[in-house]
């Protein structure tokens, strides 16, 4: 039972050291021109394979542009509050009351008349006539006086047109901006206000895209530029002079 368990153990670790190596041997491969490959193909053509170092790498980059996936809007409203002055009239039922008579006639001509009786019983002759006279006169004055002062006649009722001004209020709203939410590329959210409704897609700006490397390399003392679309390891194949930059997939080297 134990010889068994130790030959499990064994193996898992053999296969795990296999699976590791594998790992590590394919991450030195990536972005350069296979060696063992080079090497096949130089043997198969009787070419001579060299190798010339790298010295520089360069990315090449270009502007893209990011755009975000829209999942949802709702606008932003501002409303505002306005007042309009208007006039309003309407007809007014007001009572008064009508003055019985002339009161600037009326009391006085009464008022002369008793002052005169009243006068004329004074005195004689002469006396008489200036005492009527005096009554008469401080009659009319008294009188006038009087009927000013007298409430007047019949109660009547007249309608008044009365206006007056108010102020009208009214409300109004208007969309002014949009939050706006919306799926980044690697799936992560976010939101931010525009002015305008989006349409499916909001554009985030744009990042600099590798789009292939500028690999500097030395051979025979002299060096030269070529441009990769996958980045080098610190060497190149040289067949024959001639630097290999990619393995072609029918397995002839593409050379620059």
């Amino acid at each position: 039972m134990k010889g068994n368990t130790l030959a499990i153990a064994l193996a898992s670790l053999l296969v795990g050291g296999v699976a590791v190596g594998a790992y590590h041997n394919s991450r030195d491969k990536a972005g350069s021109p296979d060696s063992s490959t080079a090497e096949e193909i130089a043997a198969d053509e009787g070419a001579r394979l060299e190798y010339a170092p790298v010295v520089a790498v360069m990315p090449v980059t270009e502007k893209a542009e990011l755009y975000a996936t829209v999942i949802g809007t709702e606008p932003v409203r501002e409303t505002t509050t306005s007042t309009t002055p208007r006039q309003v009239c309407e007809d007014v039922v007001v009572q008064e009351r009508l003055p019985e008579r002339d009161g600037n006639v009326g009391g006085t001509v009464a008022g002369a008349v008793i002052g005169g009786l009243v006068g004329s019983n004074v005195g004689s002759g002469s006396g008489r006539r200036a005492a009527t006279a005096a009554g008469a006169v401080a009659g009319g004055v008294i009188g006038n006086k009087v009927d000013k002062r007298h409430v007047g006649g019949r109660v009547v009722e007249r309608v008044d047109r009365q206006c007056r001004t108010v102020q009208d209020s009214a409300q109004s709203s208007r969309v002014v901006a949009y939050n706006v939410t919306y799926r980044n590329p690697d799936g992560t959210t976010g939101t931010m206000r525009t002015g305008e409704k989006p349409g499916n897609r909001i554009a985030l700006g744009s990042e600099d895209r590798t789009i292939g490397y500028d690999v500097t390399y030395r051979y025979d003392g002299v060096e030269q530029t070529i441009r990769m679309d996958e980045e080098p390891g610190e060497r190149l194949p040289v067949i024959d002079g001639e630097v290999m930059t990619r393995m072609a997939s029918a397995g002839a080297p593409d050379r620059g």
